[in-house]
């Protein structure tokens, strides 16, 4: 390159196109122009320097340029004015979570808090999701809700001014299905930008690849996006049928006898606005009523969802969920994980915890904070919520310790107890499968699995 030329590379990643433009101008020198991840900088040599900073989540320019010293002003405004025209991917966008209702399949753990405040990993539910939103730029989130809205708002306040996002209810006065609140939530979704939002059913516990969702749905053009992921027995569910290569969707069937696919709707979705003029306020299911006469006009398209996921509603789901996430954890490398010579295999500790000499935790356990396990514990494939005490030489499998909760010394608790809030297992106490009410004693043993008003 001469001393009388200009040459600059743009490489946009949200575009995959590179733009190169060969100017010819004369002798001063720029020495670097870099735009990073959240800002853009120029160092310009000949006394001008310049530190803009720009919202741009995966943009990045790289430029070695010449050019007169009467021009660098201009070059700059110029190059300003290109990454704003180039940058509209960066268009606040919004969610909405479909809360539902009690909980009735996570009794009793429901009874003490609605659903998606209930820990999973040590921190509620909803709270994966709405930082998986958070990451990838969604700045509002709408909660469609008909249980306990005042509590669900009051206990997010903290997230949503540590977070940086808006956090919003739109309250049912019925229950009103899976698309109905959509109808009901219109004007908290719809605004000037006529971007799409997401939509997310609470329940959903998945790596939330939503990035690639974005760019899938952008690809393709549709109206509406729906994430879907593979199942070993599809005949217990709706079926997806879709063409591989585009991800277009056929149709939908329900729980077919023959084989017909082994793809079912994952709960995530990625909507234009125009969707919500086919829903009308009343109780509708978006999987029955909406998706089929989008997919009819050739306008649904389904994305495979990489990685793990489960619908963690019900106790059994929720412990293989459980598993699948802290897996996935290992499968990142994360430092969330516990390590140490007490520790088998995948578990997560919260840091105020205590853990006795001579335990043995794991695998696929989640401790949570102000825990204490005492010594000679024997902890596997369970979750131990906030508060819990579990004395000497207790075993807990399968199973999930609720908050404030006291297991006793030598007690055994296994196969798929549920212990609800302030419950005291007694010393030398065997429960298989007990599901017990918050604020119980159990003195004797339960011998099958029952319910414990």
């Amino acid at each position: 390159m001469t001393s009388s030329s200009l040459q600059h590379h743009i490489w946009l990643g949200r575009k995959y196109w590179i733009l190169s433009t060969y100017l010819r101008i004369s002798t001063r020198r720029v020495d670097s122009v870099w735009v990073g991840v959240d800002s853009v900088r120029f160092f310009i040599l000949a006394d001008l320097k310049l530190d803009v900073s720009v919202c741009s989540s995966d943009l990045v320019l790289l430029c070695v340029v010449e050019v007169p010293a009467l021009s660098v002003a201009v070059f700059v405004l110029a190059l300003l004015s290109f990454l704003a025209s180039e940058s509209k991917g960066d268009i606040k966008m919004k969610a909405l979570i479909l809360v539902g209702g009690f909980g009735t399949r996570l009794r009793p753990l429901t009874l003490s808090f609605p659903k998606p405040l209930v820990d999973f990993a040590n921190k509620p539910m909803i709270l994966h999701q709405i930082e998986a939103l958070k990451a990838i730029g969604v700045t509002e989130v709408v909660l469609a809700i008909n249980y306990q809205p005042e509590v669900m708002l009051n206990f997010l306040k903290d997230f949503e001014t540590k977070l940086g996002i808006k956090i919003t209810c739109s309250q049912e006065t019925e229950p009103l299905g899976t698309a109905g609140p959509l109808a009901l939530a219109r004007d908290k979704l719809i605004d000037d930008s006529g971007e799409p939002f997401f939509v997310l059913n609470s329940d959903v516990i998945s790596e939330y690849p939503l990035k690639e969702m974005i760019e899938f749905h952008k690809g393709h053009g549709g109206e509406a996006s729906i994430m879907v992921t593979k199942v070993d027995e599809p005949s217990k569910y709706g079926v997806v049928v879709m063409e591989d290569s585009t991800g277009k969707v056929d149709k939908f069937v329900e729980k077919p006898k023959l084989f017909v696919g082994n793809k079912i709707n994952a709960g995530i979705y990625l909507l234009n606005p125009s969707v919500l003029d086919r829903i009308e306020l009343r109780p509708t299911s978006i999987e029955k009523e909406v998706f089929p006469k989008i997919a009819a006009e050739k306008k649904l398209f389904a994305m495979v969802l990489p990685g793990f996921w489960m619908d963690i509603g019900q106790p059994r789901d929720y412990i293989s969920g459980l598993r699948l996430y802290l897996d996935s954890l290992r499968k990142k490398s994360s430092s969330k994980l516990a390590s140490g010579s007490q520790i088998v295999g995948n578990v997560i500790v919260d840091e105020t915890a205590k853990i006795g000499e001579g335990c043995l935790i794991g695998p696929d356990v989640a401790i949570g904070p102000g825990c204490i396990i005492e010594q000679g514990v024997r902890l596997k494939s369970c979750t131990i919520m906030r508060g819990v005490r579990v004395k000497k030489h207790a075993c807990v499998s399968s199973s999930i310790i609720g908050w404030h909760s006291t297991v006793g010394q030598w007690a055994r608790v296994d196969n798929m107890t549920i212990l609800g809030e302030d419950v005291h297992v007694c010393d030398e106490i065997y429960s298989n499968g007990g599901v017990v009410l918050p604020h119980k004693e159990i003195k004797s043993n339960i011998l099958k699995p029952e319910i414990v008003m």
